[in-house]
């Protein structure tokens, strides 16, 4: 008996495909072995690099952070934040004014930067043209109502309580220093005269305040007084005097300054 055994056409054609299969498998593992690491590296070069990320946005952020700081010191140390004011007046100098012939008034300018946030007035009085007076930077310190002359001339500091009867408050002098310069508010005024006498010496000036602080030290600085001009005559043969005309009000002060 003869068994006739007949063969599928489709076998053969599926033999093809397996190895055609076969063949892209084990393409794509020699490509996983030659183009891969290994897991664990691979897992760990992947942390190096978020690190090194992570680290220079750090670094990025920190440049950025120095440059704000930076710029905002720059503008605070450098860029004028206080207006200064300039303004004049003119005031009379002779005492029996009601009786002089023919008044003269003499101009006196200063300079003032006013810090009404600080409560704080400083006011420079540059060399005068007209008058023996000395160059000054004075400081009036609300807080602490204390003010301190700077005597340009001497290069000495005194101090003494805050005259609020003629020292105007600082939202008041910024009112007065804009009429001034403008130009058409030229007040002909008076002169007030007061006189000071240097009772001690002041070694440490940083109980004063930082604004006195920064006029005064390294300088010779001393404590004054007001002088009762009704005490009588006190000897003053051996008293050295100088001069301080300003303004602080709508009228000058002539600050006299005695040392023995």
């Amino acid at each position: 008996m003869v068994k006739i055994a007949f063969s599928s056409p489709f076998a053969h054609k599926d033999e093809p495909k397996k190895d055609a299969a076969e063949a892209l498998v084990a393409d794509k593992v020699r490509c996983q072995v030659f183009s891969l690491k290994d897991p664990e590296i691979a897992t760990h070069g992947n942390e190096n690099s978020s690190g090194r990320c992570l680290l220079t946005l750090l670094g990025l952020a920190f440049i950025l952070a120095g440059v704000v700081v930076g710029g905002a010191c720059i503008y605070k140390y450098f860029m004028p934040r206080h207006k200064v004011y300039r303004g004049e007046m003119c005031y009379f100098e002779n005492e029996n004014q009601d009786h002089a012939v023919e008044p003269y008034f003499l101009p006196i300018a200063e300079e003032a930067d006013i810090r009404e946030d600080d409560n704080i007035a400083i006011i420079d009085v540059p060399v005068p043209k007209f008058s023996d007076s000395d160059p000054a930077a004075i400081v009036h310190d609300f807080d602490r109502l204390l003010t301190a002359y700077l005597d340009l001339q001497l290069g000495n500091c005194y101090v003494i309580p805050l005259n609020t009867s003629i020292v105007m408050p600082p939202r008041n002098l910024m009112d007065l220093f804009a009429k001034l310069a403008t130009g058409s508010y030229l007040p002909q005024t008076y002169l007030v005269r007061e006189e000071m006498v240097v009772t001690e010496e002041i070694d440490n000036v940083s109980d004063l305040g930082i604004f006195i602080y920064q006029l005064c030290v390294g300088r010779d600085t001393f404590r004054l007084q007001r002088r009762d001009q009704r005490a009588g005559v006190q000897k003053r043969s051996a008293e050295s005097c100088h001069i301080i005309r300003h303004f602080a009000n709508s009228f000058v002060v002539e600050t006299k300054i005695c040392q023995q």
